[in-house]
């Protein structure tokens, strides 16, 4: 179990089971034509906040067995996760633009009337990859469970073929497990990883 800092945003509570540094092991198993390519990971994940209405979200990956079990950067990505709802002119932005007036959801009571007809809270998670690949994930969150579908996916042109991705994650005997399934290299959507994570911090 983990303690609530009672000092988080309200908007953030939903979300604050993922809060923390997380490190495991996973498995890349993805078919792509005839071939399967597997491997086993190592993988670092840092959920933080600092102030704001959105969680920071930090991963790195390194693959294990053999040579390659020398932590050398497999895969990292960076990203922000919020509740989605329409911002209002108390909300920073666009740009550096501070917000006017005071914050509507700044107590339970208020993100609670977030919920949506299922009884969950809807989320907009944006991931930038340094392979010139940017998502923007809608999902939702219902207790420690969040579930994700891309919205959009931009590539640069210098990017490999990605067209879409999901993304599970859940809170189970206290450990994160997730899994991510992409539509890339002209495949359709399946299973490309999953990893089982621990807090250490």
């Amino acid at each position: 179990m983990f303690d609530i800092d009672a000092s988080l945003p309200a908007e953030i509570m939903p979300l604050s089971w993922l809060l923390g540094v997380w490190e495991g092991t996973g498995v890349i198993a993805y078919r792509v034509g005839d071939g399967l390519r597997e491997h086993e990971f190592g993988q670092r994940v840092a959920f933080t906040q600092e102030g704001g209405s959105h969680v920071q979200y930090a991963c790195t990956t390194w693959l294990l067995g053999g040579d390659a079990d020398d932590h050398r950067v497999l895969f990292s990505e960076l990203g922000y996760w919020r509740l989605s709802r329409p911002l209002g002119a108390a909300d920073p932005g666009p740009g550096m633009l501070p917000g006017v007036g005071e914050p509507v959801f700044t107590s339970a009571d208020a993100v609670e009337t977030l919920r949506n007809p299922a009884g969950s809270f809807d989320i907009e998670v944006a991931i930038l990859q340094p392979g010139g690949v940017s998502e923007l994930y809608l999902g939702t969150v219902a207790g420690p469970r969040i579930d994700l579908g891309t919205d959009a996916v931009v590539r640069s042109a210098s990017a490999k073929e990605y067209a879409a991705a999901t993304r599970l994650y859940g809170l189970v005997d206290e450990h994160l497990l997730w899994a991510w399934d992409i539509a890339a290299l002209g495949q359709d959507l399946r299973t490309h990883a999953s990893g089982r994570l621990a807090r250490v911090d």
